[in-house]
């Protein structure tokens, strides 16, 4: 597959399967998953990054255990909108990763997702740093996934 809008995520081979959102990292992959209306977006886990044949095998495993459509990518675009080395080493993981495995990926701007549950595990949780520094990765993917989700929703309803 390639990479595909979001405004095409529903159709093919993600309508009736879970999506999958996805927080990388230089040393975590943060994952979430979807419910398959696309409404809700849950965190799965965080997988410690090794090489990347290795982390590939692992999320395909992961992609096929959980009859996942589609990815939904975080990519960490500065706040002034450009993209950085960051960008460019999400977007090479991504295109390494649709090289061996055939899945529509969409990019979401990511901007703020880490920061914002790290706010929200401080201030309304009150979790300690080494708690947090275990589940802050895929809560940031679930707050990816789950803005991807809103804004697909956003779009079935907007008349076109």
């Amino acid at each position: 597959m390639s990479i595909v809008d979001i405004a095409e995520i529903e159709t093919g081979d993600a309508h009736g399967r879970r999506l999958m959102g996805l927080d990388l990292g230089s040393k975590t992959i943060g994952l979430a998953l979807s419910d398959v209306r696309h409404a809700i977006a849950s965190p799965l886990l965080t997988i410690q990054r090794a090489k990347f044949t290795q982390d590939a095998l692992r999320l395909q495993a992961l992609i096929e255990e959980h009859d996942v459509g589609a990815l939904i990518l975080g990519l960490p675009v500065s706040m002034d909108g450009g993209e950085g080395p960051r960008c460019q080493s999400t977007r090479q993981f991504a295109q390494n990763f649709l090289a061996r495995h055939d899945i529509p990926l969409a990019y979401w701007d990511e901007r703020l997702s880490t920061s914002a549950i790290e706010r929200m595990l401080i201030d309304d949780v009150d979790m300690s740093r080494g708690r947090r520094a275990d589940v802050i990765d895929k809560l940031a993917a679930t707050y990816i996934l789950q803005g991807a989700l809103d804004a697909i929703a956003h779009l079935k309803r907007t008349p076109r």
